[in-house]
């Protein structure tokens, strides 16, 4: 059989050790948040870059797919599994050197396993004055990976795409596949300016299936003098649509200052802050109205929370903040800046508090000054917590892996126009839906830029109960296709979603599929991903 010759010739290259069967890797790869399966082919996992060309080259001589992964943590879009069966995992998470780092620039080259948390520590290690371009999915996840999905963050450099420089991969002929300027000679010089010369192909690898990606370069934020975070409540609901005008002022007034702003409605924030209150919702239910009422008012929770962050000088900062504040103040409430500094001043004052309001207090300003850690650069697991609200069996000193710890999340990520009555016309829609298939309604509303949100809503059930995934399975799939009726389209999608992307057959795919037919004719290389 294809499989069975091309499992011997990979054992022969990498080790019997770095080739797993079918079965094992079902065991070791095959939980997913979303609850989606996959019949699993094998799964290897290459010590040395060098090993990729003579795996692929295998891969396309037997036609036994592949499907590389950078760490396998892509929560609640698939996470390590592939969009068909019968694929062969290509997990790439040991192959994590920093192969080159500029200090002068700010422009650093890794492999598919440098996660969040390891590019960090060699930040700090060398005391270079540069930001890691986090994630809220946490210190374990690639680096590469977030950027080739086209993740994005709250940090300078919003789009993490957008700060790739080049990219090195291997073809599904074994080919290598570098950015423009290395084939003239400037390497050097193709790690500092993106667009290289000529078409440009490197996008063809962020969110596309043409080539195993190895290496890429990606140019960091430097460490501003100040980082001085915002926060801000709306207490009246129906003046969402304003305040949606006075964010976009802040952030185009601003450019390069502010980083993304995040609205987030009562049940996003309430996941950070409380527990899943199970004992007074009834069997199949969700959060009454009175309920939640009561738990904003016990945990201090307005209908809408903004979080944004001001980077830059001193000067800079503190003139942006009087300017923020006359444009917020008309409509915000409990207005804040702060820093890593006022967190300790405010822990301090919070000692001197009654017992039960010191609690709330203390603990609702841990959370903030996480947040204010991982708008600085610095990884951690703030937001991870989510996955696991109605799980209520979460260890915040242990490392998080949802996929394993058994959370049921699928994500729902459409782009909304930041526009005043179809940002309040999104969130009905949202609403509405979510409450027919009695799931929370946890939305958050993060601007790309001062024309467009990203707003993420997680679908969060039990994948043990096959009632409860069928149930947000079907929630999803109403909110993807109202969604489109509406003009609200994903800017990323899961495994599940990525044919009914292309099924209308538009110009676009036609033409995505001619350049994979000649790249990939025999498909051995990420089938079915985004084409």
């Amino acid at each position: 059989m294809k499989l069975d010759s091309a499992l011997r010739e990979w054992t022969k290259l990498v080790g019997q050790s770095r080739v797993l069967s079918g079965e094992d890797a079902q065991i070791n790869y095959g939980r997913c948040t979303t609850g989606e399966s996959r019949r699993l082919a094998g799964i290897l996992k290459p010590l040395e870059r060098d090993h990729i060309i003579p795996i692929v080259k295998i891969s396309a001589q037997y036609k036994v797919p592949l499907y590389p992964v950078s760490t396998g943590h892509n929560w609640g879009y698939g996470t390590a599994l592939p969009p068909i069966d019968d694929c062969v995992i290509l997990d790439l998470s040991e192959l994590n050197k920093i192969v080159d780092f500029d200090a002068e620039a700010g422009v650093v080259t890794v492999e598919p396993g440098v996660t969040q948390g390891q590019l960090a520590e060699f930040l700090d290690q060398g005391e270079y004055p540069f930001m890691v371009p986090v994630t809220g999915a946490g210190p374990t996840c690639s680096i590469l990976g977030n950027a080739l999905e086209r993740g994005y963050g709250i940090t300078p450099h919003t789009d993490h795409f957008g700060a790739v420089m080049a990219i090195q991969a291997v073809l599904a002929d074994g080919s290598i596949y570098h950015s423009a300027h290395v084939g003239l000679g400037g390497e050097q010089l193709d790690r500092l300016f993106k667009w290289g010369i000529g078409p440009y192909l490197d996008g063809l690898f962020s969110q596309g299936g043409f080539g195993v990606v190895t290496q890429m370069t990606i140019v960091l934020a430097r460490r501003p003098e100040k980082v001085c975070s915002f926060l801000f409540g709306l207490k009246q609901p129906e003046q969402l649509g304003e305040l949606v005008l006075r964010v976009r002022e802040v952030i185009a007034r601003y450019p390069g200052i502010v980083g993304g702003v995040n609205l987030m409605n009562a049940h996003r924030v309430l996941a950070m802050t409380a527990p899943y209150p199970r004992n007074r919702v009834t069997a199949g239910g969700t959060i009454s109205p009175e309920v939640l009422h009561g738990l904003c008012q016990d945990n201090l929770v307005l209908p809408w929370t903004g979080f944004g962050t001001l980077y830059g000088s001193k000067g800079v900062v503190k003139a942006a903040q009087r300017e923020i504040r006359s444009i917020l103040s008309p409509l915000a409430v409990r207005l804040l800046f702060v820093d890593s500094r006022r967190i300790q001043v405010l822990f301090q004052i919070g000692k001197l508090l009654p017992p039960g309001f010191r609690s709330r207090l203390s603990k609702k300003l841990m959370i903030l000054e996480r947040s204010l850690q991982l708008v600085a650069g610095c990884p951690n697991q703030t937001a991870l917590p989510l996955c696991y609200w109605l799980k209520n069996n979460l260890r915040h000193d242990s490392v998080m892996n949802p996929a394993q710890d058994g959370c049921g999340l699928t994500w729902y990520a459409p782009l909304v126009p930041m526009k005043q009555e179809i940002v309040i016309h999104y969130v009905q829609m949202v609403s509405a839906i979510m409450d027919k298939y009695r799931l929370e309604p946890l939305i958050t509303l993060t601007s790309l830029s001062d024309r467009c949100f990203d707003s993420t809503v997680p679908l969060l059930f039990d994948p043990d109960s096959e009632a409860e995934r069928k149930n947000a399975e079907n929630c999803y799939w109403e909110l993807l296709e109202e969604g489109k009726k509406q003009g609200f389209l994903p800017y990323r999608v899961g495994i599940q979603t990525m044919s009914w992307l292309s099924e209308n057959n538009s110009s676009y795919w036609q033409t995505v599929r001619k350049v994979k037919n000649v790249l990939d004719p025999d498909a051995v290389i990420s089938p079915g991903r985004y084409i």
